[in-house]
């Protein structure tokens, strides 16, 4: 129970401290701020006012003490112990405010002589000063003076009192020195009106004054709380405005800037992984889709050709046993009968059964290509001659197309060295001339040109899918020196949008799916994979109608950078 009464008396005692401290939070930063210095101000008129005037009352009532002490140390000299009666006061001298008196125990002093002048002072006509009336009151008889101030038996004026306690009749009674010290109270009250009057006026003056500076210097939490609004709203972008950062706010808001770019990175970064993620569940979608039909193609060939062989029941064998010769023997003998394939029919399907399976033989390789690709296998790099790789292209080009124009044109300039994987490179080169060759028509032209040029390096881990045609890598660092290769045909050309995608993969100009060339969709995006991972990049130029131009830019080995430019005569011409 006790328990319960101290806790509800907790409680109750901390409402007041609560209610303020919502009353504190519900306060905007502004108010509190002029509150405070406002308090502050007058909390310090207040304590120089007091102090002043208990310095004022001080002085004034403490100024007249030496002459106090003076007239005392006369009255008690050699020859000046006459002493005027008790109960009355007379002036000290002539001329003088001063008055003395003796007091006589338990009552007040009166005037001398019924209120009349006796040294023709002005003193007497005063009221005279309210002292206690113990007759101790001055100290032990023999001590010294007392210094006192007492006011006055009527009115608000006041005195200056030194007194001491003497032997009087046989008697104790206090002998005094007085001075009138005038209204002190009224100077001291017109001293904290004015105070009041100043002080008042200084607040005002203030409030005003603080109101401005307090809203000029908060402005920029201002831009901060709208800035701070904005990104709320999703506007990113927005910044804090910036201000000197050797101050607080400016130095807030540089730091409040610097976060707000790393989220706004951090957003974007986001944003653009979801896109990249949808993008490539996309791809990955359409590359099953794409793989699944480009494999259930040959598949469904060689089931067909199993089911017409199972069906037609066999090779046909020899009906009489006793010939003594096998069956593949007795169909020479007896020719085509019902009932089983001719080793003609045989021969014909089982060479469609092979060209079905070295199709999806190939597709599978071309499979494992980009899966390796995509999982970064290292290269097995080492200087490599592209001239001599483009040479060997244009023979083989030859030799596959002989009613073709396939020449080889080779530019001035530095021995064409690049650091790579030779078979990865003949296989760049042999799928973008094999290209020309089975997309265009026969008899058109193609040539295969390189040179010297400059190659700006892409970002490092930059997947292939973003060194897409139509353009040269993105400005990721100096432009170093590079063999450029040129693969070009007259032939019928592509669309832009052609051009957008002819990189990705499965992707065939022909939306009808023509594989009357054999093709998989998948050679010019091995060779996108395979420039990517040499550091290179790839792109074509087309248009229709006007042919198309593959460029692929791979950066110079650091030995020819090194070396002396081959003889011009020996290396331009056509080949």
């Amino acid at each position: 129970m006790g328990a319960d009464v101290l806790a509800n008396h907790r409680k109750e005692r901390s409402r007041p401290l609560d209610a303020l401290r919502r009353l504190s939070d519900r306060t905007p930063l502004r108010t509190k701020l002029i509150t405070a210095v406002l308090a502050l101000v007058i909390l310090a008129l207040a304590a120089i006012s007091v102090a002043t005037s208990y310095m004022l009352r001080g002085y004034v009532t403490t100024q007249h003490d030496g002459q106090l002490q003076a007239a005392m140390a006369f009255a008690n000299g050699p020859g000046n112990g006459t002493f005027p009666y008790a109960g009355y006061a007379e002036p000290f001298s002539r001329g003088s405010e001063l008055i003395v008196a003796i007091q006589a125990p338990g009552s007040q002093l009166t005037w001398a002589n019924n209120g009349f002048p006796s040294y023709g002072g002005h003193g007497y006509q005063e009221p005279l000063p309210q002292l206690p009336t113990a007759a101790d009151w001055a100290g032990p008889p023999g001590g010294p003076p007392v210094l006192t101030t007492a006011p006055a038996q009527s009115g608000p004026d006041s005195w200056r009192v030194i007194a001491e306690t003497v032997t009087y009749n046989g008697a104790p009674a206090p002998f005094l020195i007085a001075m009138p010290l005038g209204n002190v109270d009224a100077l001291t009250h017109r001293l904290v009106l004015f105070d009041l009057i100043v002080g008042g006026a200084i607040v005002a003056v203030l409030a005003v004054v603080g109101v401005g500076v307090v809203r000029a210097n908060l402005r920029p939490l201002d831009d901060i709380e709208m800035t701070a609004g904005e990104i709320a709203r999703g506007h990113l972008d927005h910044r804090i405005p910036e201000r000197d950062p050797r101050t607080e706010i400016g130095s807030l808001g540089r730091s409040l800037n610097t976060m707000l770019s790393q989220i706004e990175a951090a957003f974007r970064a986001q944003h653009e992984s979801e896109q990249a993620a949808h993008a490539s569940e996309e791809r990955m979608r359409r590359f099953i889709a794409d793989a699944s039909h480009e494999l259930r193609t040959p598949l469904t060939t060689i089931r067909g050709f199993a089911e017409y062989y199972r069906q037609r029941g066999g090779v046909r064998k020899d009906q009489n046993p006793s010939s003594g010769t096998d069956g593949g023997d007795s169909a020479a003998a007896n020719g085509h009968s019902p009932g089983g394939l001719s080793p003609e029919d045989l021969d014909r399907l089982m060479h469609r059964l092979e060209s079905e399976a070295s199709r999806m033989g190939l597709l599978v390789e071309d499979l494992l290509q980009l899966a390796r690709l995509d999982q970064q296998r290292p290269l097995d790099m080492a200087p490599v001659d592209l001239l001599t790789l483009a040479a060997d292209a244009v023979q083989d080009a030859r030799i596959v197309a002989p009613d073709r124009q396939i020449d080889l044109i080779v530019a001035p300039g530095a021995a064409f060295i690049v650091d790579g994987d030779e078979p990865r490179l003949r296989q760049v080169i042999g799928n973008l001339v094999n290209n020309a060759l089975t997309h265009t028509p026969p008899g058109t032209p193609v040539r295969v040109k390189i040179a010297s040029g400059t190659l700006v390096p892409p970002a490092p881990g930059r997947p292939a899918a973003d060194l897409r045609a139509g353009g040269t890598a993105l400005p990721d660092g100096q432009p170093v020196p590079a063999v450029v290769l040129d693969v070009e045909d007259d032939g019928p050309g592509m669309t832009a949008e052609q051009a957008q995608r002819v990189f990705e993969r499965f992707y065939r100009a022909d939306q009808a799916r023509n594989r009357s060339s054999g093709g998989t969709g998948l050679g010019l995006a091995i060779v996108a994979g395979l420039v990517a991972a040499h550091g290179g990049t790839v792109s074509v130029r087309t248009a229709p109608g006007q042919g198309a131009d593959f460029q692929v830019k791979l950066p110079l080995s650091p030995d020819a950078q090194a070396g002396e430019p081959d003889d011009e005569e020996s290396q331009a011409g056509a080949l």
